[in-house]
């Protein structure tokens, strides 16, 4: 089992990292929240790590807090719920507001996420109650928001946002319904997911 992995970002193309350990390059997944507190490219980068093994592929999920990682196993033991979907909440919102959602059970910001619907946020809910009180929600993030690279930042977040499980239809009417000059796309998902998160 790979618990953390330390070593140097080398891309960055959210949800996907590269983080380069010894001339090795690991290919791994992390939700928003992560992606948001990571330094720059080239930077070292310290991450704590879940395995997944499937008969088809090694995926390797990194997360910048203990807590984070810890919520993300602790909804994969949820029916229903795979990698995916635990990495779309993860993105959706940090450890402390997911706590808050099951215990006032807020089932409309759990559905405000793509994929989730009413029956899977019950489902979330009932089954995570007793749960996110385990988890160490104590999730910060640095004021500073990452600036990796100059590239077509307005593709790369919508790209983000489609592996997020948005469909590519909406993706792209989110991203060029703001004005992202200047942005990376690390900040343009940000703004989606905020505007996208019920009042």
């Amino acid at each position: 089992m790979i618990g953390r992995i330390t070593g140097v970002l080398l891309e960055m193309r959210p949800p996907q990292l590269i983080v380069d350990c010894n001339g090795v390059g690991y290919e791994i997944e992390a939700p928003m929240t992560t992606i948001w507190a990571l330094p720059e490219i080239n930077q070292k980068v310290s991450l704590y790590t879940h395995l997944t093994v499937r008969e088809d592929a090694h995926l390797l999920y990194g997360f910048v807090t203990e807590s984070e990682r810890a919520l993300f196993r602790s909804l994969l033991r949820v029916n229903g719920v795979g990698t995916k979907m635990a990495l779309v909440i993860l993105s959706g919102m940090d450890a402390n507001a997911f706590a808050e959602c099951v215990h006032a059970g807020d089932t409309a910001r759990l559905t405000a996420l793509p994929g989730i619907g009413k029956k899977t946020a019950e489902r979330l809910i009932i089954e995570m109650r007793d749960r996110v009180e385990r988890v160490d929600s104590a999730v910060t993030l640095p004021s500073k928001v990452a600036n990796p690279r100059l590239v077509d930042a307005a593709a790369d977040a919508i790209a983000g946002l489609i592996a997020l499980g948005y469909k590519p239809h909406e993706a792209s009417r989110f991203v060029h319904g703001l004005d992202t000059e200047g942005m990376k796309s690390e900040e343009i998902i940000r703004v989606v997911l905020k505007g996208l998160a019920p009042k």
